[in-house]
């Protein structure tokens, strides 16, 4: 498969992803979580699909495309464990969170997502999902939409 088929079937899996977790998080309250902005077409994705939600964001930096700048009260921006701390003193709680960090390299993206997820897990309602590129640790896995092949992309829900 060419990195570019490879980038279609990881678009594909994450609007199926996205579009599937929406779905099943509707009758919960809660805020959804953006890990990760880069240049915002899942943010933008996030907002078209729960419009009624606030959609909190973390990122190193704050360079999406001009229209997917989420409002400055909901963008935290700094290192991801620092920002999930002080997501947690605001109070929110989590029903979705969408999770794309990475480095690039298999090993040390394993490592973080193992690092960081219970920074994650106060977060999140009871029953809530988090739709990740990664591994993350603590969590029910589920299994996703049938459109998406398995460890293309992963489920989790919260306890």
């Amino acid at each position: 498969m060419s990195r570019l088929e490879s980038m279609r079937r990881r678009l594909t899996a994450q609007i199926d992803g996205i579009n599937w977790a929406a779905e099943t998080i509707a009758p919960l309250p809660g805020d959804v979580l953006e890990m990760g902005l880069g240049n915002g077409r899942t943010y933008d994705h996030l907002r078209q699909q729960l419009p009624d939600r606030r959609i909190w964001v973390i990122d190193r930096v704050l360079q999406p495309h001009p229209s997917c700048i989420p409002p400055a009260d909901c963008f935290l921006e700094g290192e991801a464990d620092a920002m999930l701390i002080r997501l947690a003193e605001t109070g929110a709680r989590i029903v979705l969170a969408h999770y794309d960090f990475g480095f690039g390299i298999k090993e040390k993206d394993v490592a973080e997502g193992a690092r960081l997820s219970p920074l994650i897990a106060p977060l999140m309602v009871p029953g809530g999902l988090i739709v990740s590129q990664q591994p993350l640790t603590g969590f029910e896995q589920l299994c996703g939409p049938d459109s998406i092949a398995p460890d293309r992309y992963l489920f989790y829900r919260a306890g």
